[in-house]
């Protein structure tokens, strides 16, 4: 099949592509990850593009949560390099029942960094990392 129609086979709706998208560099674990995302966050599978050299690993993941789009690739020019813990940012969802997206994620295998909990804007919101060292911000908006 000619790459072109395996690419237009996997396209996903119009609806998650658009705004801001997470492309992560998973440093081979990016299946691995899709696979934890839908038991912890109810991701759903939007399209893999496996790597043919490299049996396992993925040049392309791309997943939905809550709506939006995230996309992994065991690949990204340093993939081979060790892993580092992630720092300066948060993957945020927004949510209307933070309780619970809140245990589920931990029922995961999610570790607490911050309890979820009202804030002082009014929010309830904690933060969660995932095995795979990314942190994740659950947030309900204030009613």
């Amino acid at each position: 099949m000619p790459e072109d129609t395996i690419q237009a086979a996997a396209r996903p709706d119009a609806g998650v592509m658009n705004g801001v998208i997470p492309y992560l560099a998973m440093n081979g674990r990016a299946g691995e990850a899709a696979a934890f995302y839908a038991r912890a966050f109810g991701a759903r599978d939007l399209g893999r593009f496996p790597d043919q050299q490299n049996p396992g690993r993925f040049l392309h993941v791309q997943i939905e949560v809550n709506g939006g789009c995230l996309m992994m690739t065991d690949h990204g020019g340093c993939a081979e390099a060790p892993a580092v813990e992630p720092q300066g940012f948060h993957l945020q969802l927004v949510v209307a029942d933070g309780d619970a997206w809140w245990s589920r994620a931990v029922a995961a295998g999610c570790t607490v960094t911050v309890p979820f909990e009202r804030q002082f804007w009014g929010d309830r919101w904690g933060v969660l990392r995932d095995p795979f060292g990314l942190a994740w911000a659950i947030d309900e908006p204030a009613a």
